[in-house]
């Protein structure tokens, strides 16, 4: 059995994707290849992950900026035939879309030879590329309810998406993760992060109150910054604090997860997904620079739960420590919190997903 892999862009699409072929892998299925986006994290994460990658010159369309977009149909033109080639050459027996840019020529070469597709989305409001290959996918595999909105109910598996089985007992670490942080297990801790760039409106958000933060004593911060604000705010007033742990990227997110009291974060699909399996208190800050404004969409599935607290980016410089510290404080809101959104979760998405995958194949 082969299985093409195609999609990517950024974490949330990529890391649902390895998932996904790990859990195929664990079912006897070796022969899997990736497609991905030319000089994007895909081209890094999957073969560290173990599996080979091709790649396709394609980036997506940028609403508002005409100029940017004037190679867009070459790129397009020759994704298109590159995928061709390359699902000629593999002969896979289903090809599976994350989402993303590579994800598009991929699947519509797929589906023009009557190979069985099927699309994995992540988010609750769909990116245009699975929106416009959906009608022709056998399967649709999705996380949130109600995406019988955007996509035909006879396709929809509900599935949840996949994420990685290091946290699925994160409870078990947390002795060892302050050791690793090098943080005091007598003191609450709030973990903050934006992605592995980090997001400019979280860390003013928390250096803006770096004097209250610095005189508190029982609370300390575990705060990813990003590669791209590392060299900024490790030179700040609070990176001299002890409480305070800057860090500029975290492999061990499981650390990180278990030790966390309260979660300060964008709403990604990925990042949710992470925050529902572990089951920790969050307020999640969307990014505003994202397509179709899915990321406050997310938020706002989890708010409707009563799973999570949602603040906008524009609000987040007045008010984000403050509810931060409110919530530490307030015990029932974050057992209320923690036991919504982990009713969420779906730990075995990845295997669900395989099985789908297997049985189109067969």
């Amino acid at each position: 059995m082969k299985i093409i892999i195609s999609g990517g862009g950024s974490g949330g699409h990529v890391y649902p994707a390895i998932a996904i072929a790990q859990a195929l892998k664990s079912k006897g299925i070796e022969d899997i290849l990736f497609v991905g986006a030319e000089g994007k994290i895909e081209m890094e994460k999957v073969p560290a992950a173990g599996f080979p990658i091709e790649s396709l010159w394609i980036s997506g369309l940028h609403r508002g900026e005409l100029l940017r977009n004037i190679s867009f149909p070459i790129k397009l033109v020759s994704s298109l035939w590159k995928a061709k080639k390359i699902i000629e050459k593999f002969k896979p027996d289903v090809v599976v879309g994350v989402g993303g840019f590579a994800s598009g020529p991929v699947l519509k070469m797929a589906q023009m030879k009557s190979i069985p597709t099927l699309i994995q989305e992540q988010n609750s409001y769909p990116g245009i590329t699975n929106k416009l290959l959906a009608g022709n996918a056998e399967t649709i595999c999705v996380a949130y309810p109600q995406m019988e909105r955007f996509f035909d109910s006879d396709k929809i598996k509900f599935t949840g998406n996949p994420v990685r089985k290091d946290l699925l007992s994160v409870e078990l670490l947390t002795s060892e993760a302050m050791s690793y942080f090098d943080l005091d297990q007598n003191k609450k801790t709030i973990f903050i992060f934006g992605g592995s760039l980090g997001a400019r409106a979280i860390n003013n958000a928390i250096y803006n109150k770096w004097s209250r933060i610095e005189a508190l004593s029982d609370v300390q911060f575990l705060w990813q910054v990003g590669k791209a604000y590392y060299e900024e705010f490790s030179k700040s007033p609070l990176a001299a604090c002890e409480h305070v742990k800057i860090l500029p990227f975290i492999d061990r997110m499981d650390y990180a997860y278990s030790i966390s009291d309260c979660i300060i974060c964008r709403a990604g699909a990925l990042t949710i997904s992470e925050i529902s399996l572990v089951g920790k208190p969050a307020i999640f800050v969307p990014s505003p620079n994202v397509a179709e404004d899915h990321q406050r969409k997310n938020a706002q599935a989890l708010v409707d739960n009563k799973a999570a607290i949602m603040i906008e980016d524009k609000e987040a410089n007045d008010i984000l420590l403050d509810r931060a510290l409110e919530l530490l404080e307030d015990k029932d809101t974050q057992k209320r919190l923690s036991e919504n959104i982990r009713r969420m979760a779906a730990p075995g998405a990845g295997d669900i997903i395989a099985d789908e995958i297997i049985s189109l194949a067969q």
